[in-house]
């Protein structure tokens, strides 16, 4: 499984971090993917420490607890700074979005440190928390523009059953040959796939992790894990339920499966039947989509569910509850993506009879 391949990096990362990061690594809750990033961006910044002079130790297992208390607002902002003038994998200087990753990671370790920790009769490790004098990084990019840009990437009204026309019946001709056979055998599966993120607005992750028990067809519900390990339950949009049926038929005989095999969406890897991963359904959406000829993420057909929910019902609070969110900040997007509103506003305040 996913979870098992980002469990091993962590440990990995673990192995080379002092033991009260290891500590701060047991008292969290994150995703396994969330507190891999939060590993790596804790790693880095302890390799800063180290080579800025501001702590003299061999390797980051060894730097002192008593550092991290000793620091000034002054010593994380040149951290900041030299994050700002650093690049990325890809050549490009790291995004207002990726040094907010590392401020949160640290804040999330400094709040362990500061609060959480249960050392020493039950205080924690040190009580100055320099990460609470830290602001995040202003994003420049308004809510509209970036709604425009997520509206342009989005599969929304009768756009997602072109796709899914599409991948029934144009994909097939206009692929390579070789990869025709594949495409039939998994044909039914990955439809199924893109039109479950469709219809109930989950996760890559949590689709993945979808077992045959979590799926209630009559109720037209999901039973879901969500990030951080609760469960949820979340229903599913009707139209999506005969793709999910096409699948079922054939699951069991196209992928061999047993009754061992729990997992809803299946693959076979060298004659084993075995889980589809997160990974897997990336690479299957982009494939799909690169030859639609709109290429885009399952984490945006997750955004074309959320999105026509909002234009449906104006609501918030239900949207982010479909989407398995603790608050509505992040549906606020959602908010933006249909201009009409806007656009009927404002027409009707240049047609005001006062205007002159």
């Amino acid at each position: 499984m996913e979870a098992d391949k980002y469990l091993k990096l962590i440990n990995e990362e673990l192995a080379k971090l002092p033991d009260y990061v290891n500590e701060y690594y047991l008292g969290t809750s994150h995703a396994v993917t969330t507190t891999y990033q939060y590993l790596t961006e804790i790693r880095r910044f302890f390799d800063w420490l180290r080579v800025s002079g501001l702590v003299k130790a061999s390797d980051n297992r060894s730097i002192p607890v008593d550092v991290l208390a000793q620091l000034r607002r002054n010593d994380i902002m040149l951290y900041i700074d030299q994050l700002k003038h650093s690049t990325n994998a890809q050549g490009h200087l790291n995004s207002p979005t990726s040094i907010n990753r590392s401020i949160n990671a640290l804040r999330s370790l400094f709040k362990f440190l500061t609060v959480t920790a249960d050392v020493k009769d039950g205080e924690p490790y040190f009580y100055r928390n320099v990460m609470l004098k830290i602001d995040s990084l202003n994003d420049t990019k308004t809510l509209n523009y970036r709604a425009h840009t997520l509206a342009s990437h989005m599969y929304r009204g009768q756009m997602k059953f072109d796709f899914i026309h599409f991948i029934e019946n144009e994909y097939p001709k206009r692929c390579d040959k070789r990869a025709r056979e594949p495409f039939k055998h998994n044909r039914e599966r990955d439809i199924a796939i893109i039109t479950l993120i469709l219809g109930t607005g989950v996760r890559v992750s949590e689709a993945a992790n979808v077992n045959l028990g979590d799926l209630n067809l009559k109720q037209l519900l999901l039973d879901v894990t969500r990030k951080g390990g609760q469960r949820d339950s979340v229903p599913i949009a009707p139209w999506a339920v005969p793709y999910l049926k096409s699948y079922l038929a054939i699951r069991a005989q196209r992928y061999h499966a047993v009754k061992k095999d729990v997992a809803c969406f299946l693959t076979v890897y060298h004659g084993e039947t075995r889980r589809m991963t997160a990974n897997a359904i990336e690479r299957m959406v982009k494939k799909y989509s690169t030859a639609f000829g709109h290429p885009l993420t399952p984490h945006k057909l997750r955004h074309t569910l959320a999105s026509e929910l909002y234009a449906v019902t104006k609501d918030q609070v239900l949207v982010a509850q479909q989407l398995g969110q603790k608050g509505t900040s992040a549906t606020d997007l959602y908010t933006h993506v249909d201009q009409k509103q806007q656009r009927q506003a404002l027409q009707e305040i240049s047609d005001h009879p006062d205007q002159h």
